[in-house]
């Protein structure tokens, strides 16, 4: 496992990377200035073997958001974004409608960050297409960098094909595990392939595997992109019939009492459903701090609004698995 030590940099907006060639360490240097006035974009790591539907949640995700949204891929020239979500072609980057855009990863993590950092406006989310033999965990220690921030990584799981991929004398075996096993969310996809018994049989190894995980069966790869949509910088108050992708799970919303302490907003989180996959709000606290609230699986954040990102208090948006 790759070990990282980061350090601040005198190069403006831009960041490097060393790697120490007799161990693993990397040192990864940080920009000096943070943009946007130090606001942070959430970045969601997308990985699953590769036909696990990774691009189709992407292209659906596109379809249906009404916010900027920038993509990661590793080839642009590669990669099969739904011709009518494009607007206009470059050698690096796709122009996208509703101001999303999508850039190319071959040069690196860095550079394809430096690229955002450089626009005037951020975009509301990043999602990182990894290749289907990437270790998310070696990704999410470079996402953390000045502007961005890691929200969750989600891996997607070929029903139909997780035991062949998963056999002990496959060769993709060990990164195919990886990717379950550092997952905040495990969506199981494929499902009109095959029978239940191999649901539950799949389902049941990747809840061994993935321990700290919230799994879960995708009816369908178009629900699933709500999932990654709700992870966008600023929390949704109300999500209309109309205009949701979570037609497979329940959406509702919850008052967060003015003056909360983080304790108190903890206590509340305990309550929340056991069927609960992503939640988001922000709370005022009572010497008036600002608190944003994020649960993704099994895992919680409550932690002070930083002042570029100060809105109006929300209430807490919580979807459950249907």
């Amino acid at each position: 496992m790759n070990l990282y030590r980061v350090k601040k940099s005198g190069n403006s907006l831009c960041a490097r990377i060393t790697m120490n060639q007799s161990s693993d360490e990397i040192t990864f240097v940080e920009p000096e200035f943070a943009p946007w006035d130090g606001r942070r974009v959430p970045v969601v790591l997308l990985g699953g073997y590769l036909g696990a539907g990774k691009t189709t949640l992407i292209n659906e995700l596109l379809a249906r958001t009404d916010v900027p949204i920038a993509v990661m891929v590793n080839d642009v020239g590669e990669t099969n974004i739904d011709a009518a979500l494009i607007e206009r072609h470059g050698t690096d980057t796709l122009d996208l409608t509703g101001g999303c855009v999508c850039c190319s990863l071959k040069n690196g993590f860095l550079e394809a960050f430096d690229d955002l950092r450089s626009k005037a406006t951020p975009p509301e989310l990043v999602v990182v297409e990894l290749s289907g033999v990437a270790d998310p965990i070696n990704a999410s220690g470079l996402v953390s960098t000045a502007g961005f921030q890691l929200d969750s990584i989600v891996t997607l799981v070929d029903i139909e094909q997780f035991d062949k991929w998963e056999a002990e004398d496959s060769v993709v075996s060990e990164p195919v595990r990886a990717q379950v096993q550092t997952a905040d969310v495990v969506l199981l996809t494929k499902r009109d392939l095959v029978d239940t018994d191999q649901i539950k049989r799949v389902k049941n190894r990747v809840t061994e595997l993935a321990k700290d995980a919230t799994v879960l069966l995708a009816d369908s790869i178009h629900s699933a992109a709500g999932l990654v949509g709700l992870s966008s910088r600023r929390p949704i108050p109300q999500i209309g019939v109309s205009r949701t992708l979570f037609d497979q799970h329940r959406v509702s919303t919850l008052p967060l009492p003015e003056g909360a302490n983080e304790q108190e907003i903890n206590l509340i989180l305990d309550d929340l459903p056991s069927t609960t996959v992503r939640a988001k709000g922000i709370a005022r606290a009572a010497d008036g701090e600002l608190l944003l609230i994020q649960v993704t699986g099994k895992r919680r954040v409550v932690e002070p609004l930083p002042v570029a990102e100060i809105t109006d208090p929300t209430d807490l948006v919580v979807i459950e698995a249907g």
